[in-house]
């Protein structure tokens, strides 16, 4: 439980700051921001168990090179805390991401009992990594004639039976079962570990780690993820940004399962979903679509959730588009140029939010105006390209393939868009109240602070919007599959819940779909194969992603078009783009400089990934030479971070391994200490 004075002080403190300095700095800290849809009804205190489930339904590690760790979010809104504040352990290593597990039980009419702890939960988890295995990607596949999708071939073609490519590209770790209370802490236990073989039928094959499980205190499953790493046996050069043979990366995937003993019984429970992806380099920063808001929209579109009803809160549902189109401003460049990217107005001064907040019907023409300027996805005309083009926000989409199509943008989920209309339409409640509203969701500070009845939904929540919602091609973490119904243990199953990975009972990992992997076969299947576009097996959801993952996440960052102001972007909140670097940062706060001179180095920014690609001394070097070092010199990047500064609070890249400047290690409860 949090101690709720230490955060009453520090609001009142914040609170009494300068409009001055609040209009310069960044938006407000993060703030918990629950889905209240998401809630149970309680059960009668003495109810029987009927039922149990995992939460996250789909949980999200992310790989880092050191052995040092932090959990992954479990409070909506708010980014995830490692206990000393620092993303990197050192300059050089990116510490992992672990998810934890939790299960709750229900009763015969689906009412909340409680989480289930204890030394009575088998765990099984069964991870593997498929992508060598696995076709090309072109683009989705599910986008009609607006971007139609493209064929793609076998990555790796030259293994061409079943059994060959089973045993040369498919990284199998296994399925691995724990249970107990703090079972293989140290990690070093072999039975937790999942390791298979990459290029297993050659004298060069390569034994490749893929994470291990451990369980806290109280039984509860913790993933922990493998070390990002990626390798060529034959040293097979990088000639594509998502397709590259005879390489492999650790990025894996599967279910999470348990049985639990409850009394006499013997419960299945509802089976939950894991994913091993890349670092979130902008821990606070959310994607202005994130992967929860793509699913939930999923689940409206299809009758699985309801929308919520009319009016609406400004704060759960309309002030988080708000403050992550501002947020933007400290991860790229273009943004960071408002009236180049979005003119949309001073998210930092309290006044100004305060007008977004009123809905009475005189605010309507101001309302109005800000609402034009973001891009509509109902719009989907053959001029809505020009018309929809310079719009919020300024980024890249899934039909970038196709110049012309109004898919060459990003597009907003409907359900996040229909926000913004009864926003503008003033069907919403003003429940801002200055830089801290009074809601007492806000306050949860610790999971512990969330009620029992919102827990399950605050998890899965929480895992799903720190990732990316958008721009698949194919995307930072996961893809566009993530947003059809097929994927779903819903679609088969009316009791199950959403945001349910349905899990496949293939015979083998290898899914064979013939030589061309078309929209019509990934949809449809291939003579006795299931299609790719439904349930799911070990190593399904990344073998989508780019091989090795480095070439994509660092290669799709910026495009220059032909029209080539205001540059658009792919995934800033997720890979920084252009960045507050830290030996600036200190410059700023430095007393010996002007005023004005501090302020230059406040608002200056630099490339995040400054350094790696044809610069310097080697002053030829090309794209290929940049997304290859990067499969080496990932974890030298800096992450992007809440700081404080005299104007305010700023977004800061802490650690980057070039800084050799001043360095500020920054705790919560303590603030900035000189390291």
């Amino acid at each position: 439980m949090s101690d709720r004075s230490d955060f009453k002080s520090r609001r009142q403190f914040l609170g009494m700051a300068s409009s001055a300095a609040l209009i310069a700095g960044a938006p407000w800290p993060a703030r918990a921001n629950i889905n209240t849809q998401n809630v149970y009804e309680l059960a009668a205190s003495d109810a029987a168990v009927a039922k149990v489930r995992i939460y996250p339904a789909l949980g999200i590690c992310r790989v880092g090179g050191s052995p040092k760790w932090f959990y992954a979010p479990e409070v909506p809104g708010l980014p995830p805390q490692p206990e000393d504040g620092n993303f990197k352990d050192g300059l050089e290593k990116v510490k992992k991401q672990v998810q934890r597990f939790r299960v709750y039980a229900f009763d015969a009419e689906d009412r909340i009992i409680g989480e289930v702890t204890g030394e009575d939960i088998t765990w099984g988890v069964h991870l593997a990594n498929t992508k060598a295995n696995w076709y090309g990607f072109n683009n989705p596949l599910d986008n009609g004639d607006l971007a139609p999708g493209l064929p793609s071939q076998k990555r790796n073609q030259y293994f061409v039976t079943n059994a060959d490519r089973e045993e040369n590209l498919i990284i199998d770790g296994g399925a691995r079962e724990i249970s107990g209370l703090g079972t293989n802490q140290a990690g070093n236990d072999s039975n937790y570990q999942f390791e298979g073989t990459f290029w297993g039928g050659q004298a060069d094959a390569i034994s490749v780690g893929l994470g291990q499980l451990r369980t806290d205190d109280a039984g509860r499953l913790l993933v922990v993820p493998p070390d990002g790493v990626s390798n060529s046996p034959s040293n097979a050069a990088i000639t594509s940004f998502a397709d590259n043979n005879a390489w492999h990366d650790d990025w894996c995937d599967g279910p999470v399962t348990a049985l639990v003993q409850i009394g006499d019984q013997m419960l299945e429970a509802e089976p939950s979903w894991v994913a091993c992806v890349g670092p979130n380099f902008a821990p606070e920063i959310p994607p202005i679509t994130t992967l929860y808001d793509l699913v939930a929209d999923l689940n409206v579109q299809e009758g699985w959730s309801d929308a919520p009803a009319l009016p609406i809160s400004f704060m759960t549902y309309i002030y988080p588009t708000f403050r992550r189109v501002a947020l933007m401003e400290w991860v790229t460049q273009a943004a960071n140029l408002r009236q180049g990217w979005m003119a949309i107005g001073d998210l930092s001064d309290p006044a100004y939010v305060a007008q977004l907040a009123d809905p009475s019907p005189e605010n309507a023409a101001f309302r109005q105006s800000i609402f034009d300027l973001f891009r509509n996805p109902y719009n989907l005309t053959d001029t809505s390209y020009i018309e929809e083009r310079l719009k919020i926000p300024y980024m890249l989409g899934d039909g970038v393939n196709y110049d012309g199509s109004p898919l060459q943008w990003f597009q907003f989920p409907k359900l996040q868009y229909d926000y913004l209309v009864a926003w503008a339409a003033g069907d919403f409640v003003d429940d801002y109240d200055g830089q801290f509203p009074e809601d007492p969701i806000a306050d949860y500070q610790s999971f512990d602070d969330i009620p029992l009845e919102l827990q399950p939904g605050a998890l899965t929540q929480a895992a799903l919007e720190p990732c990316s919602g958008g721009a698949f091609h194919p995307g930072v973490e996961l893809t566009y599959y993530l947003r059809l119904k097929e994927m779903y243990a819903r679609n088969y199953d009316e009791t199950a819940e959403p945001f349910r990975i349905a899990h496949g009972d293939r015979p083998s990992l290898n899914q064979n779909l013939g030589r061309l992997l078309t929209p019509e076969i990934a949809f449809g299947g291939f003579e006795d194969t299931p299609p790719a576009i439904g349930p799911q097996m070990a190593g399904d959801l990344t073998r989508w992603m780019g091989l090795p993952w480095q070439c994509d996440a660092f290669s799709c960052q910026q495009v220059l078009l032909q029209q080539n102001y205001p540059t658009a972007v792919w995934w800033p909140a997720l890979l920084p783009i252009d960045v507050l670097p830290e030996p600036y940062y200190a410059a700023s706060l430095d007393e010996t400089l002007t005023e004005a001179e501090r302020d230059k180095f406040l608002t200056s920014r630099v490339n995040w990934s400054r350094g790696v690609a044809g610069i310097g001394y080697h002053a030829n070097s090309s794209y290929w030479d940049g997304i290859t070092n990067m499969i080496t010199v990932w974890e030298r990047m800096g992450f992007v971070v809440r700081m404080p500064s005299p104007q305010g609070d700023v977004f800061v890249e802490m650690q980057h391994a070039d800084n050799m400047e001043t360095r500020f290690d920054w705790n919560p409860s303590q603030g900035m200490l000189p390291n």
